[in-house]
Order: C-alpha cells, then structure tokens, then sequence
C-alpha cells in the first residue's frame, strides 16, 4: 500500500462532505472573518466535482422548498451568494420573475450550488474518500482530530484539525429483499438513475419491462420520466400503499421547518418530542407533489381511453423475494390486500427507497469511547466526556433531536451560523495555537 501523505498543518475545522450543509457553513464561516478572525477551514468531497444529487436531476424535477431558502438568506438577505445574486450574475433574473414561481427546477438549484462552490475552491478537495475520524491523544485526552481520506489514485492522506463537521448526507437505502443484486447492474437505486438509465437498451429504443419500487417523490419523478422519454418502456409501479398521497405543503404545517419549530423540538424530552416529529412524516417522507400525482392519475387515465395498457399501478403490494434469472429480475410480489402472492419478470428495477443516515456512526466510531450514543447538542455539536477537546458537529443526522428539518435545505442558513458561532467560541476556550506543535509530533507518532 502506498505510504499516506500526511499534512504539516493542525486545521481548525475539517468538513467531511461539501453538500449545502457544509457550503452554508463555508459561507458563514467567511462572513464572519472581519470581526472574529480567519479559521483554517478544510472540506473533503469524495465527489470528482461539485454536483447535488446530479444522477436524479432529471428535466421534470422540481425544487420542493422556497428559493429564498436558500444558502444564505434567511440569515442574511444582502449576502452575495443568494440565488437571487446567482440569478442576476447569469442574466435570469427577471426571467425567473416571469415565470412566477418560488420553485426553480432542481437542475437550475444544482447550477447555483455549483457556482458558489466555485468561489470556495481553495477551501474544497474533491475526489477524496473520508475513511475515518481518529482521536489525537496528549495525556490521555482527545487535543485534535486525525481524519484519514483516500483519493481517486488511491493514496491515503492525513490531516490534523481541531474539530470536524460531518455532514456526508444520506446512504442509498436497499430492501433486504434486493440485498444479494446490489452488485447486479439491472437493479439500482434511484441516486444513481441517470447514469444508469443511460446503459439501458431503451436508449436504442428496445423494448424493456422495468419496477419502480417505492410511492414517494423520487418514484414519482422516474415514473414521469421514463413515460414521457422513453416509449419503448413498459413501467410497473409497485408501492406498499394503497395511493400516492400528497405532500402537506400548506402554510401553518410549513412552520414546522422554520428554525423556531428547531428551538421548540429540541426543547422537548422523550415520548413529547417523538410525537412532534413523527406527527409532520407526512410533509416529507412517502408522499408526492400534488402535481406530480395529477400527472400520473393523468397518464392511468388516457391509458382507459385509448385501451391500452402500457403502464401499471400496482398497490399494496411488497417484494417478498427478488433473484437474478434468465428471464430478467424475478419478483415474488404479495399482495397485502388479499394475501395472494404472484411473479414478474424485468429487465431492470428502481429502488425509490429513500435513504438511511448512519454514515456519521461510522465515520465517528474510533471515538465512541467519547461520545456515548451520540446525544448532540442544541448547537450540533455531539456531546462528549471530558476527556474530548476537540469539537464534533454533525450536519443532517440530528433529526430525531432538531426536527424534520435537519435532513432537508430549509434551515441551512441558520444552522450553519450556530455551528460557525460554537466553533468560534470553542476555538477561543480552548486558545487556539497553544499546542500546534505537540499536535503534529502526536500525528506523527
């Protein structure tokens, strides 16, 4: 194995992944230089480049929040990097005003990310695969942070910093029935539909017969679009619900995602806060844009006209078992209303299965001696004995302390200043510099 490239210098802040979360923090972070000082701030991407969910921008997908929550505004509207300031740069501006909406596509939103990430190049090394997060030790106390990466050459580095923020979103979510065809190139999640669509024989124009598995936006989304780009395809949308139900986007269940609501979750304990996040599920998770669904009752709909049944709406019903055969992906699917089971053949299937968010667990877990289970702080920054100095954030894995926000864009600009004021306030405490030298002679060793 190669020799790891370690870095001569101590950070004082390393952020794993550089998705909004952390480009909100970037942003923060710099507006806050004039009048506390400039931190050393690093963020590692295991991405070759910029792109938010860029294997799911597909050209009927929309964003689902308000573009003035955006990076930067609800924190500070005058700030250069809003998506209003992005629009004039490109010339769009009163071209969006005209199209008289607050949702800008997701492909426009990736655009904006991507040009005030390049403002932040000196501060991003993309290509880099975090590995894991170990504790520097003086006198058996946690001083700093190794975090250990790999790049696409494959050679490992290490670097030392006062804190980290992890903020390296969610993982791909696989059914255990689909378990054992993950490495099966006909079957793929949904986070990587583009690039996987684009191998697929329908792109010639071949016939192929393909499940969608799951009943929530992104299921949705690629419903929509292999309907209307490739006709070749015949979709089979099979969903453990009885219908697509619509997303609460009204305005008091919206207030949910203001960062008062945080203030209000986080105040609560036990079964009371569990209550108030599990009450507003349904503004998020398993539900579909009304439009979205109109849309596709639409498609069902000419489909009883014309008489032929191209696509299929398969409710109530779940995967029992899924193997790889000579004719395609077999699925043993039970019906839940009747208890009958039956098997279907595709030539690919889609799991729109969402995500689940352990990767902070991981990454973290040469610490857990420090840490306890994880219990996070009201400034997100992960509790620890005394024996830890070093500060640990977590950006996107709080949910169950902070609300449904914390997975989603609408309080990136909040949260982001609360975390750059703790660091800033920890950095001070612990007198920054004081150390540096024992730092790297502890890195070395």
């Amino acid at each position: 194995m190669t020799q790891a490239i370690a870095s001569p210098a101590v950070h004082d802040l390393i952020g794993i992944g550089f998705g909004p979360s952390n480009l909100a923090l970037a942003i923060a972070l710099q507006e806050r230089e004039k009048a506390q000082g400039k931190l050393d701030v690093l963020f590692l991407d295991k991405q070759a480049d910029y792109r938010w969910h860029g294997n799911t921008l597909v050209t009927q997908s929309e964003l689902q929040i308000s573009f003035l929550k955006d990076l930067v505004t609800l924190r500070n509207p005058t700030s250069p990097y809003s998506f209003v300031n992005y629009l004039k740069a490109h010339d769009r501006l009163v071209d969006f005003i005209n199209l008289g909406t607050f949702y800008p596509c997701r492909m426009e939103y990736n655009d904006y990310l991507r040009w005030v990430a390049g403002q932040f190049q000196a501060q991003a090394r993309y290509g880099e695969d975090v590995l894991a997060i170990e504790p520097v030790l003086q006198q058996q106390h946690v001083e700093a942070l190794r975090v250990i990466s790999r790049d696409a050459s494959g050679e490992q580095h290490v670097r030392t910093t006062r804190s980290v923020v992890v903020s390296a979103g969610g993982t791909p979510r696989v059914p255990p029935a689909f378990e054992a065809l993950k490495d099966d190139g006909r079957v793929f999640h949904h986070s990587q539909y583009l690039a996987r669509m684009a191998q697929q024989p329908c792109v010639e124009g071949k016939a192929m017969r393909i499940a969608i598995i799951g009943g929530g936006q992104s299921a949705a989304e690629a419903f929509i679009d292999l309907n209307d780009s490739f006709p070749s395809v015949q979709v089979d949308m099979i969903l453990r619900g009885s219908a697509l139900k619509p997303a609460d986007d009204s305005p008091f269940v919206n207030e949910v995602f203001s960062p008062a609501f945080t203030d209000l979750v986080f105040q609560q304990v036990g079964a009371e806060r569990e209550r108030l996040v599990a009450e507003y599920q349904n503004t998020n998770y398993s539900v579909v844009d009304l439009d979205l669904i109109e849309r596709i009752y639409g498609i069902f709909y000419r489909q009883k006209v014309s008489g032929i049944a191209r696509q299929a709406f398969r409710t109530l019903t779940v995967v029992e078992k899924a193997t790889a055969s000579a004719l395609g992906i077999e699925l043993v699917l039970r019906n839940n209303a009747n208890g009958q089971t039956s098997v279907s053949h595709y030539d690919a299937v889609i799991l729109a299965t969402g995500y689940e968010r352990q990767m902070h667990r991981e990454l973290l877990s040469p610490l857990q001696a420090y840490m306890g289970d994880f219990e996070v702080a009201r400034d997100y920054r992960i509790v620890t004995d005394e024996r830890c100095k070093a500060g640990i954030y977590i950006q996107g894995f709080s949910q169950a302390s902070h609300g449904l926000s914390d997975t989603l864009l609408s309080v990136l600009p909040i949260r982001a200043d609360e975390i750059a004021a703790s660091l800033y306030v920890h950095d001070r405490h612990r007198g920054k510099g004081r150390s540096v030298q024992d730092l790297l002679l502890a890195t070395a060793s």
